[in-house]
């Protein structure tokens, strides 16, 4: 299967043990990922509320270079990036002045004929459950993550189309193919503050310390993500008594695949996972 492949900034700088880790399960089953030649940035987080046709364009530019490769699919594995692209397409689907608009702009003209995809929908719906179950080597046993997938990969429903808004299940349907003992939890689409980290850092604090809070009362031992910006909140912002390890799930997949790297992307944590990894046997 090949796939084109759009990391977006984050994935190259501070999210970089996200990006080895996609690129590593990738290939583990059998994905191509041509990463997009000559890509830019998204516009996430600031564009959006800025400039709307900037928003538009950024995200519109990369669609035009992956319809210009002869793509038809494109794993964009920030949830931020992920948001905008769709946003994108909903508004070039839906408005035919701004869509000209945009052609002029780009200087080329966009088809909508790209396929935006997130890997945990490619994993567990293209690869199939099945055959990532088949390629698990070492068990995740003793593990109990909390699935979070915050809230730019399901909002707004209508734009991103990715699954059950309040309360997706695909994440830990992987997990639990990994032998992980996933906990349930009702605040899997909560927000943890995104990009107020900078801005208004008493905010985030609050809401990371409540999603840990409420983390450690369904029992889990470890919370899991997909975007790197939750990863940071949560990863850096919770307090003393309430942090827990955070994931890419794309890590504990390397990891019960026995794909090389998961020890090397760990040191890259701020909150220190080996001694929960170590104690379950894990590494």
């Amino acid at each position: 299967m090949k796939v084109s492949y759009y990391p977006g900034c984050s994935l190259h700088g501070t999210a970089k043990e996200y990006d080895q880790s996609v690129k590593a399960v990738s290939s583990a089953l059998g994905i191509d990922l041509a990463e997009v030649e000559d890509w830019s940035c998204c516009g996430a987080t600031s564009a959006h509320s800025t400039n709307f046709k900037l928003s538009v364009a950024l995200p519109a530019r990369n669609l035009v270079l992956i319809e210009s490769a002869g793509d038809k699919e494109v794993m964009v594995p920030c949830a931020a990036c992920f948001n905008r692209f769709k946003s994108a397409q909903h508004h070039l689907a839906h408005d035919d002045r701004l869509k000209a608009e945009m052609d002029g702009i780009i200087g080329r003209p966009y088809q909508g004929t790209v396929t935006v995809k997130h890997p945990i929908g490619l994993f567990h719906d293209d690869v199939g459950m099945d055959t990532i179950a088949q390629k698990v080597v070492k068990r995740l046993t003793g593990l109990k993550p909390v699935s979070y997938y915050g809230c730019l990969l399901v909002r707004p429903p209508e734009v991103c189309q990715f699954e059950n808004y309040e309360n997706p299940c695909m994440l830990d349907e992987i997990l639990g193919a990994l032998g992980a003992e996933v906990k349930q939890w009702s605040f899997k689409t909560d927000c943890c503050g995104g990009s107020l980290t900078i801005s208004r850092t008493d905010v985030v604090r609050n809401l990371v310390d409540r999603l840990m809070t409420m983390a450690r009362e369904a029992g889990a031992n470890c919370v899991v993500t997909a975007c790197p910006v939750c990863m940071a909140n949560l990863d850096t912002r919770a307090g003393e008594n309430v942090k827990l390890p955070v994931f890419y799930f794309t890590e504990l997949m390397a990891l019960a695949m026995g794909v090389p790297g998961p020890a090397d992307w760990f040191k890259l944590h701020m909150v220190d996972p080996t001694p929960l990894m170590s104690g379950l046997g894990l590494i």
